[in-house]
């Protein structure tokens, strides 16, 4: 069997910026098995499995040892593929098995995702939590991810934290934050327990933190930058119970795969 993949790199206007996700469609499920051996294979922090239904698409995302509930780059670059197939419209609808219903549209040169919030609520740090991260937490709050909220962007820059140890936290990832000089915010974002040491630009971060900035800053629209090694750049909404986290994608590669 020959399947499409590409391979975009995400939130970044430049080629080897942003973060790199494989998009893989399916005209039906092939086992959980197979998908999650394409990703070992892929060996990006996420591909995406598309099937078209009614008018709409199913999606997936499984890092390469996990099945995840939601993948902001991966969409976006998913939104990009699709709606360079279908010209004729200007926005895509996905159905997801856990976060309930997403779209990709296009707004200008940007790709839009329409996400659920996933408001966070302050939680004493964790044993363990500092000496993981090696730096002082100013605020920690929780999602599904812990947000650990720090004094200024050199801090967040400087992060070099311990991969067994933030594995260790009793978290799925950590998404650690503060005040941007040249944005509101900037963030990074570690998940060594899902396969991913540091993600390079984390989408699905973005529905805890915009809630979190917009109440701080006392504004609705906040221009993001996650700082990792490649980088990413994100325009971002808070629109009630929804989050909008837009951004540019280029494509690198695309071909087929054989399984």
């Amino acid at each position: 069997m020959e399947l499409p993949i590409y391979k975009l790199d995400a939130f970044s206007s430049t080629l080897f910026g942003g973060n790199p996700a494989a998009v893989v469609l399916l005209t039906e499920w092939l086992p959980d098995a197979t998908l999650q051996s394409i990703a070992a294979e892929n060996n990006l922090s996420e591909t995406a499995f598309v099937v078209r239904g009614r008018g709409d698409f199913e999606i997936r995302w499984f890092t390469p040892t996990v099945e995840v509930d939601l993948c902001g780059h991966a969409t976006l670059a998913t939104g990009s593929v699709l709606l360079s197939h279908e010209a004729e419209v200007d926005r895509v609808r996905f159905r997801t098995r856990k976060s309930g219903e997403l779209t990709v549209s296009r707004h200008g040169d940007l790709l839009a995702l329409d996400f659920p919030e996933r408001r966070a609520r302050p939680v004493p740090a964790e044993v363990g939590l500092e000496a993981a991260l090696r730096v002082t937490p100013v605020e920690v709050h929780a999602a599904r991810d812990l947000m650990v909220v720090v004094a200024d962007e050199d801090v967040v820059r400087g992060l070099d934290p311990d991969p067994a140890a933030v594995a260790g936290l009793d978290a799925f990832a950590v998404t650690v934050t503060a005040p941007g000089r040249h944005s509101d915010f900037v963030s990074r974002f570690f998940a060594p327990r899902a396969g991913i040491p540091e993600d390079p630009v984390t989408g699905s971060a973005h529905c805890t933190l915009v809630p979190y900035w917009s109440a701080r800053l006392g504004k609705t629209k906040l221009h993001a930058l996650q700082l990792s090694a490649r980088g990413g750049e994100l325009f971002c909404e808070h629109r009630g119970e929804r989050v909008i986290i837009a951004g540019r994608v280029v494509e690198y590669l695309r071909g087929t795969i054989s399984v």
